[in-house]
């Protein structure tokens, strides 16, 4: 983005600096401009050196607390910190064109207060500020419907895939109500078993149009998926977790913890000699990781990895920071950011 607007800006500052400035000097000086009084050339040197000084400054500032603060969700202490910043930096820039005009022109008397100095400069500063602010904000506006518009394009090839392989969702939920309906009312577990099997695939319904879920609705969601697992797995299959009561309110894709849980278990052994432990640890505050340890299979199929590449792929279009993916002898590590709620 900063390299962009750099590329972009070198004839607006080239054409800017002498039109502001010799409008300030024609407004504040109009008598000396119409008789063509020389004088009217210094107004006009100390004009132009004020808004150059003020652009340039102002120039750097913007992209300076752009890159501080970089998130929409902190657009407003950026415009805060920016706008107190640049309010110093012009009274100061005023405050030195007052004491050229006194140093060069000493024997007049000067005919502007610092603080009339001071409100004229407020003129380019508040030009400057308008051009940037305005082709930043239409620049993010602009990526943010892109980023709409393929997100969209991620989640239809999602439903797509799953399509494919799978069965309509509100079919299998409709089966499901039915089969509960004819299940022993004596037979609890096979009644809870069909519960979760039906809290699975209602959450799959809900969510699948989403972009972002809490981190809460994911996780009681995916504790009815491993109980699914367990039930086939028993003890050979271990799921830890360490989040902290905060992390919940925070946003996930949705189904991307489940993902990653249903790689774990597709790729690797779980047995008794062998179990499968997945560990669901809060790191570093702002993100999330799923760990097991590896005891691969050996199977025929090269993997495909679609799974991890349409997570990897939503959250490239949700957040500037993307997941990471770490495999060693020992385990299998994805760690997911958490995204802030005022993302949504």
């Amino acid at each position: 983005m900063e390299t962009n607007i750099l590329a972009r800006d070198g004839t607006a500052r080239l054409i800017g600096i002498p039109l502001i400035s010799f409008t300030i000097a024609a407004i504040m000086h109009i008598n000396e401009l119409l008789t063509g009084d020389p004088g009217f050339l210094q107004h006009w040197f100390m004009a132009f050196f004020t808004t150059l000084t003020i652009w340039e400054g102002c120039r750097q500032a913007f992209f300076f607390f752009r890159r501080q603060y970089p998130g929409f969700h902190q657009t407003r202490i950026r415009l805060i910190t920016q706008g107190i910043f640049i309010l110093i930096y012009t009274f100061l820039v005023a405050a030195l064109s007052n004491q050229v005009c006194h140093f060069l022109w000493s024997g007049n008397e000067p005919r502007h207060t610092l603080l009339n100095d001071f409100l004229i400069s407020l003129i380019p500063t508040a030009i400057v500020t308008m051009v940037y602010e305005s082709v930043y904000f239409f620049d993010e506006w602009k990526k943010n419907v892109q980023k709409t518009e393929s997100l969209a394009r991620e989640n239809v090839q999602s439903q797509l895939e799953t399509l494919k392989n799978q069965l309509d969702p509100h079919f299998l939920f409709n089966s499901l109500n039915t089969l509960a309906a004819l299940i022993d009312v004596e037979n609890e577990a096979a009644g809870e078993y069909l519960e979760k099997l039906s809290d699975v695939y209602r959450y799959v319904l809900t969510s699948r149009d989403k972009n972002t879920v809490t981190l809460a609705e994911e996780m009681n969601f995916l504790d009815d998926y491993v109980y699914l697992n367990k039930v086939r797995f028993r003890d050979n299959l271990q799921i830890t977790k360490a989040i902290s009561p905060e992390a919940y309110h925070q946003l996930v894709a949705p189904l991307s913890l489940q993902m990653l849980v249903e790689n774990a278990i597709k790729h690797n052994i779980v047995s008794k000699e062998k179990p499968l432990h997945i560990r669901i640890v809060q790191e570093e505050g702002q993100y999330l990781s799923v760990v097991n340890n590896l005891e691969a299979k050996v199977i025929f199929e090269t993997s495909t990895k679609v799974g991890l590449q349409n997570i990897a792929n939503r959250y490239k279009l949700l957040s500037e920071e993307h997941i990471e993916i770490k495999k060693e002898a020992s385990f299998f590590k994805v760690r997911l950011p958490l995204l802030q709620p005022s993302f949504a």
